[in-house]
């Protein structure tokens, strides 16, 4: 009788080794666009705090909202705050009357969303003003950055805005990739 001492590896293994290798591939192919998605969303929180600061520095050194009732007329100073306190002096401005930060239309300067499109500003008077389910959500107002006068960050993000009581309070509404919704103030 002879006995076999061939060294190697056993159809079982090889495939448990197979199985662990797809199982890993598996998870990283389902885990990288979760974390790609949430880096852009980092960049949009990132983006809307400068907006947030950028407009507090306005209202600070104006004593006056960019976004207001003089009288009967609304306002909408969007090129005075964009130009002087989100991009600076550098020559960028944005490109038309709906406040697009864009110099060329492609999103060239550094302040666009993380998928190379424009921010929109869309003011609202107040709460009673915006509607959450026509700003939020709608492809047609994707990449807009809602401002909201006379109101304060709620913490919901099915209504992410409530009525403030102060004077020039405002509130920043940003919709995230994935639904999420950033809400932010000067409170």
């Amino acid at each position: 009788m002879t006995k076999n001492n061939k060294k190697g590896f056993t159809i079982i293994e090889v495939v448990l080794v197979l199985a662990i290798a797809g199982l890993i591939f598996l998870m990283v192919f389902i885990a990288l666009p979760a974390l790609q998605r949430s880096q852009r969303n980092t960049r949009r929180r990132q983006d809307m705090a400068r907006i947030l600061t950028a407009v507090t520095d306005y209202q600070a050194n104006n004593s006056k909202l960019p976004w207001r009732y003089e009288g009967t007329t609304w306002i909408k100073d969007n090129a005075g705050l964009v130009t002087k306190y989100i991009i600076g002096a550098d020559g960028y401005t944005y490109k038309d009357s709906e406040g697009a930060f864009d110099s060329s239309g492609s999103c060239s300067d550094e302040f666009c969303d993380p998928d190379g499109s424009s921010y929109r500003f869309d003011a609202f008077g107040n709460v009673g003003y915006f509607d959450v389910n026509y700003t939020i959500g709608e492809a047609k107002n994707k990449h807009q950055i809602s401002a909201v006068i006379n109101a304060k960050c709620s913490g919901n993000e099915s209504s992410p805005v409530e009525n403030a009581s102060g004077a020039g309070q405002f509130a920043i509404i940003y919709e995230l990739e994935g639904g999420a919704v950033y809400c932010g103030d000067n409170q």
